[in-house]
């Protein structure tokens, strides 16, 4: 049949409008797929034999398509002695469906074969199968790859296109001579290709795969063009087996690809030893593409991403950088067993032993996140830990992790881990903090409370009894329970069932403290209606004895209050190590004694605990449980830190809350002398050279120093950044200006510079070095004073820049042609929420409501409702504190003789 163009539609046979899983006549059990792709018209065609098992008597197939001409569709079954075709087929763009009739019943337990031919145009929409383009000569070249999830497949090739309908694939691709196919399994064969029905012009190639194991679609992946490959292999701990390692990228950027294929090698022999579970496939590859909608994608045997994510110049690139690239590796080979091998249910009845699910699908019962928070808790902490313990990523998780999934679950339009999606328009807007950074929060703090080696005994439990099928959140619950002797089953229940998390209020008497627990919101305290969550909290009290000496008492706390014994006469803290998922408030006599003892040099809290306390500080006075001046007096105590992440942790809440006031002149102004006093002594002991012999640690203090200086006006380090950028453009030699200070650089001589320097950005960003040298140049577009510049930069983020990079410019959204340009990918939700970020008003968020008053948002309605909670929430800290900031800040400004 000859499907009806996007946009059109013909009428569903009898499906209810609820309907958003495809029925359970049949399900597929192995697909023989092949796609010829020619990179010269930009067109593929393909073929497809489904395997299906019939569960139910039915004369109707189902199944997904998008965009795809479909024809010479046939059946054969055991009964039939010869293809039978429909007697009917229509299609629905809304629900992406095919739908067959056939004159003929097929029966409950037989095996039928459907076979589907079909073409499409290649597109540049980072979605299905898509080209990407580089330049090669000084002429722009094309290659092709996919991204499936989490329902484009049905783009790349007629299927049953959810989540937990796992077969197995046979993928043969048919190309031009002179490029390479890829897939999720290794070639078996590769030989050279003739037919009749070849397009004219070169010779062509047939490369087919080996089978791959069980696996649900979003997974499947394949490319072609000309790439080229850098090698290693690793050694399997578990079995001996060697196993090839690639990286393959253009011509381009194959010389940045070593440290990602290091950080490959180093991770998986230790993936195996944690699990205790070998990786199954016979090779794992990396793919990069200039052009790719999200970070990383987890395609079993086929990892890919964009060139930010895995390209690293050694000799010029920077800390951050570097940690860019390992973590996002390291991420997405955890996903190799927890989500690719183990892939969770979510059919609750028939389907239950066979169906699988990962982050995303239409979900009912819900979907759950846990796999994305257990890549982030193992790919970017547990192992990198042992791979680079210099970078003290148990640290950085509170200020990367844990503080974004708090700020975004304090709204009363968060979501809970696991959370109903029943339209297809919600999935991608469910890939945000709290799918990463609650989930696996919450995971840190379970392996916290049971001790992190029983934690990876209970995931090997999980995964040895679930391998290659489906399970629920509870099967993981259950396995962790198993190793601990809990019941994490209990435990864990509200914590990914329920939107929230808790406020412990903490008051003191008579030698004991009362502990309550209520919801926290950044409006202030719950309604009764929004406060009915109890969870079971490790409270973790550290406190000292008589001796002086640090103990920790790990009290679960399970009821709505309690009342503890306790000598509150020494210093106490909950939360200790900062592993749960809350925040406290204490007096403010308290909060004074604690925020003392943490400033000291041998403090009883440790950095953990610092960075947990500067974040619950500025969060409760933002909200209204104190005052914000208060925070800032925590912040002139902690001067003398010598921690990064600490200074991290005071950089983030600072910066937010200037934010905020940035329409108030005085206090903008007295903010920004602040922050001046706070980075640029830092800058002065620090200086603006990155010596190798520096440890990590200095390196990225000196980076947050010079940024934050600059970002606050100082004149000598802007004169400094503005002399060595002048040097370079005179020289061609950009050795002065380190790959950690390039974005600082180029946003300051931006800013106080004019057209010259603008064009010198601009060149950057078209020819980089590295990727990231063009994310800096970026940065430095959107950074000029002059209008002029402005809109220019506007109008290059129109019409010229790559779709990837658009949220990297974004600073007002003002036009419905992004909604058009991005409505298929995941990135809709992250122009809504930047584009809006700075807005603070109440006039602000009526404005925006106006905007959008009858217009379609439902591909990003969530984050329009979270955007506008901020800004009410925005607007309300300054009608209550703005007196008390700026008072606070002249007092410090006299006292300091600024």
């Amino acid at each position: 049949m000859s499907v009806p163009p996007a946009g059109s539609a013909t009428a569903q046979p009898n499906v209810p409008e609820d309907e958003h899983r495809l029925p359970l006549d049949v399900k597929p059990l192995h697909y023989d797929l092949t796609i010829l792709t020619d990179l010269e018209k930009l067109t593929f065609e393909g073929s497809v034999a489904i395997d299906l098992e019939i569960l139910k008597d039915t004369s109707s197939i189902v199944f997904h398509s998008s965009t795809l001409n479909i024809k010479d569709v046939s059946i054969t079954t055991d009964s039939l002695k010869k293809p039978q075709a429909p007697t009917s087929q229509s299609f629905d763009t809304a629900s992406e469906r095919a739908y067959l009739k056939f004159p003929t019943v097929f029966s409950a337990g037989s095996k039928a074969q459907l076979k589907v031919n079909f073409d499409a145009q290649l597109t540049g929409s980072m979605m299905g199968y898509y080209y990407s383009t580089w330049e090669k000569d000084g002429k722009k070249q094309y290659y092709t790859l996919t991204q499936f999830e989490p329902t484009a497949a049905r783009r790349a090739f007629p299927c049953w296109d959810e989540p937990l309908l796992k077969a197995t694939y046979g993928i043969t691709l048919i190309s031009r001579e002179g490029t390479v196919n890829l897939s999720n399994m290794p070639a078996i064969s590769e030989e050279p290709y003739t037919s009749s029905s070849l397009p004219s012009g070169g010779k062509w190639k047939i490369t087919k795969f080996d089978r791959t194991p069980p696996m649900s679609s979003y997974l499947v992946a394949f490319a072609n063009g000309e790439f080229e490959h850098i090698e290693s292999h690793y050694v399997s701990p578990l079995s001996g087996k060697t196993r090839p390692l690639r990286v393959y990228a253009t011509a381009d950027y194959i010389h940045q690809t070593e440290f990602a294929l290091e950080i490959k090698r180093k991770v998986l022999p230790l993936y195996e030893q944690m699990f205790d579970v070998e990786y199954p496939l016979p090779k794992l590859d990396t793919l990069i593409a200039s052009d790719f909608d999200a970070g990383a994608m987890e395609n079993w045997g086929l990892i890919t991403g964009r060139t930010t994510a895995f390209c690293l110049d050694t000799k010029k690139s920077g800390v951050n950088a570097q940690k860019n690239v390992a973590t996002t590796q390291s991420h997405e080979v955890a996903h190799m067993w927890f989500g690719d091998i183990t892939t969770m249910a979510w059919w609750d009845n028939l389907y239950l032993n066979e169906g699988d699910q990962h982050i995303i699908g239409f979900l009912k019962p819900p979907l759950t996140t846990v796999f994305i928070g257990f890549a982030t808790l193992m790919g970017e902490v547990i192992i990198m830990d042992k791979v680079f313990p210099e970078w003290k990523v148990y640290s950085e998780f509170i200020n990367h992790h844990l503080a974004r999934a708090l700020d975004l679950d304090a709204k009363l339009s968060s979501h809970p881990i696991e959370v109903d999606c029943p339209d297809a328009n919600q999935i991608n807007q469910i890939f945000d903090a709290l799918s990463y950074s609650k989930a696996g929060s919450v995971l840190r703090m379970l392996s916290a409370f049971v001790n992190e080696e029983t934690f990876l005994k209970g995931v090997s439990i999980y995964l040895k009894k679930h391998l290659f099928a489906n399970s629920v959140s509870k099967d993981l619950w259950e396995g962790i329970g198993e190793a601990a002797g809990k019941d994490i089953v209990g435990m864990m229940d509200n914590w990914v069932s329920k939107m929230g998390f808790p406020l412990l209020t903490v008051t003191e008497k008579g030698g004991s403290i009362h502990v309550r627990q209520d919801r926290f919101l950044e409006t202030g305290p719950a309604a009764d209606k929004d406060n009915q969550t109890i969870w079971q909290i490790p409270l973790n009290i550290a406190s000292t004895g008589a001796d002086g000496k640090l103990k920790v008492d790990r009290i679960l706390l399970t009821e709505k209050e309690v009342t503890i014994p306790l000598d509150t006469t020494n210093p106490f803290k909950l939360n200790y190590d900062t592993t749960g998922v809350y925040r406290v408030l204490y007096t403010p006599e308290r909060l004074d004694k604690i925020g003392a003892e943490a400033a000291k040099k041998n403090s009883v809290f440790n950095m953990n605990d610092r960075l947990g306390l500067i974040n619950d500080v500025f969060a409760l006075s933002n909200a209204g449980f104190g005052n914000v001046s208060a925070a800032l007096n925590l912040i002139q105590n902690l001067r003398q830190e010598e921690e990064f992440l600490v200074w991290q942790g005071i950089r983030d809440n600072i910066g937010d809350l200037t934010s905020i006031f940035w329409e108030n002149t005085t206090a903008w102004e007295l903010l920004k002398k602040f922050r001046s006093s706070l980075y640029t002594p830092l800058v002065d002991q620090l200086g603006y050279d990155f010596p190798d012999s520096d440890s990590a640690d200095k390196k990225q203090l000196r980076t947050l120093a010079i940024a934050g200086a600059a970002a606050s006006d100082e004149p000598k380090v802007i004169e400094e950044l503005t002399k060595r950028f002048a040097d370079y453009l005179k020289t061609g030699n950009d050795s002065a200006i380190a790959s950690d200070i390039e974005r600082a650089t180029y946003t300051t001589v931006v800013k106080h510079g004019g057209r010259a320097e603008y064009d010198a950005v601009k060149a950057i960003f078209e020819k980089p070095k590295t990727p990231t040298m063009r994310t800096a140049a970026i940065a430095g577009l959107c950074s000029p004073k002059d209008q002029t510049l402005i809109d220019e930069t506007l109008k290059f983020m129109m019409t010229e820049a790559k779709d990837q990079d658009v949220y990297m410019f974004i600073a007002n959204l003002a036009s419905n042609v992004l909604y058009n340009r991005f409505s298929g990918n995941t990135q809709l939700p992250y122009l809504i929420s930047y584009a809006f970020k700075y807005l603070s008003t109440e006039a602000d968020a009526k404005d925006i409501e106006e905007f959008f008053e009858g217009k379609d948002v439902s591909k990003f309605n969530l984050a329009l409702n979270q955007t506008l909670d901020t800004i009410r929430a925005h607007a309300a800290l300054i009608e209550r504190s703005t007196d008390d900031v700026v008072q606070w800040l002249q007092t410090w400004s006299k006292a300091a003789k600024l």
